[in-house]
């Protein structure tokens, strides 16, 4: 039989498994770190199966690897709906596979680096929207080259139409 923890210690034990493999929520979209109160969260959506005891006790590897995988999936940026679709009804050995081929994959990732100089002029221009352009040079860009760089963004979205300027929704 494995380790049963109480939700606080839950927390902790994924807390220390995402430190260690540094893995964090994209885009701020959760917090940092899993508290008591996101695993409650978890479990009304259907996130999280329930524990074994009553009173937020017996929570087993099972839900570590549960919370685990959320942590790699969100890591990615998915919202939790598409998550608990995804989740739903995994198996142990299924979880496993996700949590082994999620730290794969974020060792495989180039990790982006950003430094900006002290000699650059910053310029952003919206395209519509949802998108903006930034130049690191300070430049702008021509009505023309605007209106290409959209045409290719709206590529592959054929919901998307033109509509006297500007893009609509179907």
């Amino acid at each position: 039989m494995d380790t049963l923890w109480s939700a606080s210690e839950l927390a902790h034990e994924v807390n220390a498994w995402c430190e260690e493999h540094e893995v964090v929520p994209a885009s701020g979209q959760a917090g940092e770190r899993i508290t008591e109160r996101n695993i409650r969260y978890y479990r009304t959506l259907g996130l999280l199966d329930p524990p074994r005891l009553g009173g937020g006790q017996g929570f087993g590897e099972k839900h570590r690897l549960q919370l685990v995988a959320l942590r790699l999936l969100q890591a990615q940026g998915l919202p939790l709906i598409r998550i608990r679709e995804l989740l739903f009804g995994r198996t142990i050995e299924e979880l496993k596979e996700i949590e082994a081929r999620g730290l794969a994959e974020l060792r495989a990732a180039p990790v982006a680096t950003f430094r900006p100089l002290l000699t650059e002029s910053w310029a952003v221009t919206a395209l519509d929207d949802e998108f903006l352009l930034i130049s690191r040079r300070g430049r702008g860009m021509s009505p023309e080259l605007r209106e290409r760089l959209l045409a290719v963004l709206r590529r592959g979205q054929p919901n998307h139409r033109r509509t006297h300027g500007t893009t609509k929704r179907d």
